[in-house]
């Protein structure tokens, strides 16, 4: 089992350059403690991402740490000239000694496509397009490519990245489908399901990665949870009450202002969230007994934990980490 964590990097009442501040000593933390990767989240126009460009923060954390893995989840790749993504690629891996993770999509929100001026019905081609562009740059030394969307002719790739052929491949999984077919590329995954829909998704996984690779390890199949973690349970529950709402508000921001919603809508209420198998707040004996079963339940190698969210303060994010990574971790591996 390995730990990761995810981030949207959501406003939580601080002024912007104490947040990032705040953000980037839970990095260090996280590297100190020897979670395997940090994954960000990338929105635009809303304060459910304070990262629109995940490449500039992902720079000021390759400094910062030494062992953390790191990458977006997702770059939302319509939005995106792909050769200057790959440049952007080849830079990151670069500076962090070959820590980076990739992680490419059509982006969530048609909202936030449509303020780049592009057509959400078109996301998808693009998207698939976009993908193999990326991955022919970053494995060749000269881009040549024909398609529907991008025309490209002997273009120098001047910055390759460290790792080779490219950095490690993430996908976000909702259905048995796209979990095999991610199963098929040799991507790692992540499911934002509970842990029983999220079984449906590495059994599909598991299946197709035996039929294609045989007895070969499995990549990383992973869920994630909002996770509080305290001395006393009241306390965990009473931080993750209070700020959880302050993040559904950030989720929502956008579809409200345009009378919408998101595809995938959350509960409003952090108690909902937790009888749904979303979420866990505790202590730490709590939150292990939970992790384990769900685990177990959903058939993951790859926990990631949503420790800072909402209007949590950095010492109540910083004591969630501390106590997971000292308590939760080692038992878990230990089981």
């Amino acid at each position: 089992m390995k730990f990761g964590i995810f981030d949207h990097l959501d406003r939580d009442g601080l002024p912007l350059s104490e947040f990032y501040e705040a953000r980037l000593k839970l990095t260090e933390a996280y590297d100190r403690y020897g979670f395997h990767a940090y994954h960000v989240a990338e929105h635009h126009g809303t304060p459910l991402g304070m990262a629109p460009s995940p490449s500039v923060f992902l720079a000021a954390v390759a400094q910062r740490t030494r062992r953390l893995r790191f990458g977006p989840m997702v770059y939302a790749l319509p939005l995106y000239h792909p050769v200057r993504l790959i440049e952007e690629i080849g830079m990151l891996d670069q500076m962090s000694g070959g820590r980076l993770e990739l992680g490419f999509g059509r982006g969530a929100s048609p909202i936030e496509q449509s303020f780049f001026g592009q057509d959400p019905a078109t996301a998808q081609d693009v998207y698939a397009e976009g993908v193999e562009v990326v991955l022919r740059g970053l494995a060749q030394e000269t881009l040549d490519f024909r398609g529907r969307h991008f025309s490209f002719e002997d273009i120098p790739m001047a910055v390759p990245p460290v790792q080779r052929p490219h950095p490690p491949m993430w996908y976000g999984v909702h259905a048995p489908e796209s979990a095999a077919r991610a199963a098929r590329k040799g991507f790692n995954t992540i499911s934002l399901d509970n842990a029983a829909e999220t079984r449906r998704l590495t059994d599909a996984y598991t299946a197709a990665w035996r039929e294609g690779c045989g007895d070969a390890p499995l990549p990383l199949m992973g869920i994630s949870y909002f996770i509080t973690v305290a001395e006393r349970e009241d306390e965990a529950l009473a931080a993750a009450r209070r700020a959880y709402p302050v993040w559904h508000a950030s989720f929502n921001c956008l579809f409200r202002r345009r009378g919408s919603a998101p595809r995938h809508q959350r509960p409003p209420d952090f108690d909902t969230m937790v009888q749904e198998g979303r979420a866990v707040a505790g202590t730490p004996d709590r939150v292990t007994a939970f992790l384990e079963q769900a685990a177990a339940e959903a058939g993951v190698n790859y926990l990631v934990g949503q420790f800072a969210f909402g209007d949590l303060t950095p010492a109540e994010c910083g004591r969630t980490v501390d106590l997971f990574a000292r308590h939760v971790m080692p038992a878990l591996k230990n089981r």
